[in-house]
């Protein structure tokens, strides 16, 4: 009801007051959001977008849900009495802290003007209005019976207050239709009038686009039996609200569902593509929304689903990391392979959810599965498939066959085929006697090239999802930019057993390991080797032996070489080569691989192997071949020099001139016997990590100055290994970091370190103060741990 009716109010003839009403939009043609040149998705044409309208220039509010505020209300007078108890010399103001709750405006202190609740069903009119004789900035709302005003301190406060109780008031009728539809006819132009307040409303707020959503989620939620056509007129109807707010849980099924019932819907490539370009950019933990994912991964499903397939998706890929060499959004290679992941793991959950009533990969190794300790079986069959031939005498035979076969599933098959490892291999392997463990990962898929085939046939629409999924951690490799992250996430090893003992799936996955292989940053190949100790990698999976090795070794040999040319020309990278692939290195070797060779001669020359025979055994292999032959000559030169130079004799202290280089140092140490050599400094010359080769042949070297040089990481981890006996050593002003600093950590006869000027981290240096018990001059100023 009007305020000017009322018989109280007429000294509010010059107020002044607005109305902001949204404007409806028309449904018509909108064209699709123009993608990066060259490289983006085709966008059909056709009526599935509507013109946006967006609020208009001008003031911003916040959204507001309470705050304190002077309150007036006015009951409508219907007495001469009541005129004057109304009039504005005895009207009086109540100080209220006000909630705007979801259906009602409430006072923290309901007394007085605010003892009970108004609600805003009662509230017939809302209107701004100031008065020039007097610095108040009112608020009028109109209910049957009076009119309550809300006078604030200043006219942003008043317009704040107003534009929140405006949305308040028809959010809540909105919700109220919303809840019991009628026809769909009106219920499509609600939904569009709703959106069309959230687009224009001045209101800045996450709730403001998010309140649409969810009345609209919950109408879904409960209404599921629309027709397609009512699912794309709702779809592009919310589409503007989408552009900038993730969609709600319940929303994310509906467009999942969409998207597994129509594909080739236009509305997946129009309306859908923003929205998962969104969610890939700016997500940060599918953990808290994972129905998210499972719409993004549903999104993806449908794109493949086109006549183009995988042609779409390839450039869905390439229009997420952008045109450029680097990709402007750090969250979206994270989000992708999130989602990957989950996705092959969802092409295996059968086979994993079967895991307790089938054998166990370690009765299936030992050939003890025993029928009567099992669960009732599940729909998941193992079978055995008929030899051809008799089996040579290597071959274990398999478990009798169970009394009550197990009953087959339509969709899934597993074959096993056991043959017997050799004993050296069996004898590691094994774990102590008696033992009931479960071996880890990669041992229960880590056999010779021929113990274990595996094979697992997949449902029609999971073999797709495999495809699919595996191809994209395939495209994701292909990017310079994204490999190093890549290489990170997959390090541990994030698939499943049964994914791993697929061989469609590690066949897929084999180039991306290549890729990883072929990159020259140590922070990405080095990614091929375990995370941590004990644990198995990449490397030992596609070794020769390993359950994905499907080639004689090339893989293996490429990914022994980018780690050797590395940082990994160590007796640790040696031993566990020379304890677990002796054979295939030997193997490769004999037929000509140069890097295998080169290891070869390394395990001599390191004395990695201590057994005779096996020593006689490299050297036989390697004057096989023309290329071992010239290389095991070289080593024996070098040897007769290294025999030379650790000679007792010479200087006990030797100082290189300013501006010397690797060569020099090299040059110098071949000229003569330095087995008495003690104290050697490098300090302000030119060398880098690679005179560490030429230091670790000094055996008496105890002290060793290393100042304003480009001694790096890797020689670092070099000198680690070899100068046991070094007790001081001064790194300052190079170019060292905690990744090679913490390799001093076995160098326990160290006395003096000086840190000075490196990028050394408190975290390392309390971590070097714990392992090296003889430290006792240590000097990191102007480090972090200074």
């Amino acid at each position: 009801m009007d305020f000017n009716s009322s018989g109280g109010g007429n000294e509010l003839h010059n107020k002044q007051f607005y109305q902001s009403e949204e404007s409806k939009p028309l449904l018509g043609e909108m064209s699709a959001p123009t993608p990066p040149e060259g490289n983006n998705i085709k966008l059909g044409a056709g009526p599935c977008k509507r013109t946006l309208l967006h609020c208009s220039s001008g003031m911003r509010y916040k959204l507001l849900q309470e705050g304190d505020i002077q309150v007036c209300v006015v009951k409508h007078p219907r007495t001469f009495l009541s005129k004057i108890l109304t009039s504005k010399f005895l009207r009086r103001w109540e100080p209220h802290h006000l909630t705007l709750t979801d259906c009602s405006l409430a006072s923290a202190t309901p007394t007085g003007y605010m003892e009970a609740a108004l609600s805003y069903s009662t509230i017939e009119d809302l209107q701004l209005l100031s008065w020039d004789n007097a610095p108040k900035y009112c608020v009028q709302l109109s209910f049957p019976g009076g009119t309550v005003f809300l006078q604030a301190a200043n006219s942003y406060l008043r317009d704040q207050w107003f534009h929140s109780l405006q949305w308040k008031k028809k959010i809540y009728k909105y919700r109220k239709v919303l809840n019991n539809p009628s026809r769909w006819e009106v219920v499509l132009k609600e939904i569009r009038s709703l959106v069309d307040m959230a687009l224009t409303s001045p209101l800045q707020d996450e709730s403001i686009h998010q309140a649409p959503l969810q009345i609209i989620s919950t109408l879904l939620a409960e209404n599921t039996n629309l027709s397609s056509q009512d699912h794309e007129n709702i779809i592009v109807a919310i589409a503007p609200l989408l552009e900038k707010n993730h969609p709600p849980p319940d929303l994310c099924e509906f467009f999942c569902k969409h998207c597994r019932e129509r594909p080739r819907s236009m509305v997946v490539i129009e309306v859908f593509t923003p929205v998962v370009q969104r969610i890939l950019k700016h997500n940060m933990d599918f953990g808290k929304c994972p129905r998210l994912r499972l719409f993004t991964q549903e999104y993806i499903l449908a794109l493949n689903e086109l006549n183009a397939g995988m042609e779409v998706v390839k450039k869905f890929i390439h229009s997420m990391h952008g045109p450029s060499g680097q990709c402007p959004h750090p969250r979206v290679l994270p989000n992708l392979v999130a989602v990957c992941l989950a996705a092959i793991y969802s092409c295996y959950e059968e086979l994993i959810n079967s895991r307790d009533n089938s054998p166990s990969l370690k009765e299936i190794r030992n050939g003890c599965q025993q029928q009567n300790e099992r669960k009732p079986p599940l729909p998941l069959r193992l079978l055995r498939p008929e030899p051809p031939t008799p089996p040579p005498t290597s071959l274990l035979p398999l478990s009798p066959p169970p009394s009550a076969p197990l009953s087959p599933s339509p969709t899934l098959e597993i074959l096993v085929e056991l043959e017997r490892n050799n004993n050296t291999a069996n004898a590691r392997r094994k774990g102590p006697a008696g033992s009931d463990s479960e071996p880890n990962l990669i041992d229960c898929l880590l056999v010779s090239p021929a113990l274990n085939a595996l094979s697992i046939q997949l449902p029609a629409q999971a073999d797709r999802v495999l495809g699919c999924f595996a191809l994209i951690l395939k495209m994701l490799s292909d990017y310079d930019d994204w490999r190093p992250a890549l290489a990170s996430l997959l390090q541990p090893i994030p698939f499943p057993k049964e994914a791993l003992a697929h061989a469609k799936f590690t066949k897929e996955l084999k180039y991306v390991i290549q890729r990883f292989a072929e990159d020259p940053r140590q922070e990405v190949h080095s990614c091929l080797l375990s995370v941590r100790s004990g644990k198995d990698g990449w490397f030992q999976l596609y070794s020769p032996g390993g359950v994905a090795c499907d080639d004689d070794g090339e893989l293996f040999a490429s990914m022994v070489h980018i780690l050797m040319g590395s940082c990994y020309k160590t007796k640790k990278f040696l031993l566990s080569l020379a304890e677990n692939k002796l054979g295939p290195c030997m193997l490769l070797a004999l037929r000509g691989n140069q890097t295998m060779v080169e290891i070869l001669c390394l395990m001599l020359e390191y004395n990695i192997m201590e057994n005779k025979d096996t020593q006689l055994q490299i050297i036989s292999t390697l004057e096989s071949t023309p290329v071992g032959l010239h290389m095991y000559e070289q080593l024996c030169d070098r040897q007769r020099e290294l025999k030379e130079l650790q000679r007792k004799g010479g200087p006990t202290r030797l100082t290189l001139p300013s501006k010397s280089t690797d060569a020099d140092l090299a040059r110098l140490l071949s000229s003569g016997s330095f087995g008495n050599l003690e104290n050697l400094s490098l300090a302000f010359t030119n060398v880098t990590s690679a005179c560490a080769e030429q230091l670790i042949k000094l055996p008496s070297l105890k002290q060793l100055n290393l100042w304003s040089t480009q001694f790096g990481d890797t020689g670092l981890r070099l000198l680690s290994e070899h100068l046991a006996c070094l007790q001081v050593l001064n790194l300052c002003e190079t170019p060292v970091t905690d990744a090679g600093l913490l390799s001093l950590s076995s160098m326990k006869s160290l006395c003096s370190l000086n840190m000075n000027s490196t990028k050394l981290t408190a975290d390392t240096y309390d971590d070097l103060k714990a392992k090296l018990p003889n430290l006792k001059e240590v000097d990191v100023r102007y480090t972090e741990a200074w």
